[in-house]
């Protein structure tokens, strides 16, 4: 697994309490995306999520987005059709001792043609009210309460 290594100007976290991330949750046809994070991840290994990532330089939240989703799924900005932010929230993470302030975020893409990097090791396209049956990251409940209530689609 790959040793996290800060670039100039970016904020390593890995010892901070507080820690700012984006949990984007993927749209397609009215099916989510949820991605099983590599059982070799330091956070949460084998549960399932968004894409997400910290918030850990000085990209606007915009940039921060695409680049996860270019990252973590191959995905070009050209495929994104829209970018909607829910209502941040704190989720406590006493395990790690951590606060993450989790910024949702809904994302409508144009394609279900992704290809995962080292950080998933599975992912599953699905109805959003079927989430509650998979190992999901604590806090990922919240992430979809708050991008339904940001969503224009029907089916959820």
């Amino acid at each position: 697994m790959k040793k996290f290594k800060p670039v100039k100007g970016q904020t390593d976290y890995t010892n901070i309490h507080w820690a700012p991330v984006i949990n984007c949750v993927l749209e397609f046809k009215g099916k989510i995306l949820i991605v099983q994070r590599n059982k070799n991840l330091n956070f949460y290994p084998s549960y399932y999520n968004g894409i997400s990532g910290f918030l850990d330089d000085d990209k606007t939240l915009k940039d921060k987005i695409k680049n996860e989703i270019k990252e973590e799924l191959n995905l070009k900005s050209s495929e994104i059709k829209s970018i909607e932010l829910g209502n941040i929230f704190h989720q406590s993470a006493p395990k790690y001792n951590k606060t993450w302030i989790v910024h949702p975020v809904l994302v409508h893409i144009k394609t279900d043609k992704i290809k995962l990097d080292w950080e998933a090791q599975n992912f599953k396209w699905i109805d959003m009210n079927d989430a509650g049956k998979y190992k999901l990251l604590p806090g990922f409940g919240r992430v979809l309460k708050e991008v339904k209530k940001i969503s224009k689609i029907e089916r959820f």
